[in-house]
């Protein structure tokens, strides 16, 4: 359900954010004492003062929240995956400013810290990403990227992994610049208790965990027909990174670059996919605060 109350007004926006960035405490963003003060307002926005450093400062200082607009921006953003060309049409903003927000907005997100309980299923897929945004000294490529096959990094068609840990229960999409042996085992060392028991298929960068003592693989290969073998697959995997181009597309080729910070606000997206509208945008703020 859309949070119309929440958005409805520039009070009601803020009463919001001073919940949720204060929930632990008053505290001030300067110096992090909380020997704080009210000390009158500011528009819809309580203000403070701090008794320390005499600094002051409102719910919004130093955070990427200007007026409820934005919540509506970063909210549709990640809940509905609205491009930033709708955005700008929508909020009658500049593109500048927009796509500025927008990018202070995804880099606050901070990156999934990967702990492993097992057993892990890991599979990959690969994503056209280009330069987009960037001076190039070659003519522009093809939009359509349409070479079969695994792709590059240099290629514009980085890889992209999926993890699944059925213990936990948590999904995981990492971007990579490769897709081998070491980048493998790097997102796998976050294991909690060792053999960790991997699935994979019969991609030859996984080849190498048969003779690590720290794993126990099992596979299934497709080009014997073959998908599922008892416990072993990587269908969940395929499910969830199946979900990764859709959420790329509206936004008509993303550059590499930029790439980590738009599958970070997918990862968000998950976790609030079933949650109820207040109680999504909440979870956002939680994040990016």
């Amino acid at each position: 359900m859309f949070p119309f109350a929440a958005l409805s007004s520039e009070m009601s926006a803020a009463d919001l954010l001073q919940q949720v960035r204060w929930r632990n405490g008053l505290q001030c963003p300067r110096c992090r004492s909380s020997s704080v003060i009210k000390y009158g307002s500011y528009r819809a926005f309580q203000r403070y003062l701090c008794k320390d450093c005499d600094s002051m400062f409102n719910d919004k200082t130093r955070t990427i929240f200007a007026l409820n607009e934005w919540f509506f921006a970063f909210y549709t953003f990640v809940r509905f995956n609205t491009s930033i060309g709708q955005l700008i049409a929508e909020l009658d903003l500049s593109s500048k400013t927009l796509h500025r927000r927008v990018e202070r907005f995804t880099n606050a997100l901070d990156a999934p810290s990967i702990k492993l309980s097992g057993p892990v299923e890991i599979d990959e897929l690969y994503v056209s990403a280009g330069l987009k945004g960037r001076e190039r000294d070659e003519p522009s490529r093809s939009r359509g990227l349409s070479s079969r096959g695994r792709g590059t990094y240099e290629g514009d068609k980085p890889p992209v992994f999926t993890l699944v840990d059925r213990g936990s229960g948590k999904r995981y999409v990492v971007p990579a610049k490769s897709a081998d042996e070491s980048t493998v085992r790097l997102l796998l060392a976050g294991c909690e208790k060792e053999p960790l028991t991997v699935y994979t298929d019969g991609f030859r960068a996984y080849a190498s965990l048969d003779d690590d003592e720290r794993f126990h693989r099992e596979s299934v290969i497709y080009a014997d027909n073959k998908y599922v073998d008892g416990e072993a697959h990587v269908n969940t995997c395929e499910s969830h990174g199946s979900l990764v181009r859709p959420w790329l597309s509206p936004h008509r080729g993303v550059s590499k670059d930029k790439l980590t910070h738009y599958l970070r606000a997918f990862q968000l997206r998950r976790q609030i996919y079933r949650k109820p509208g207040r109680e999504a945008l909440r979870h956002v703020l939680r994040e990016v605060l």
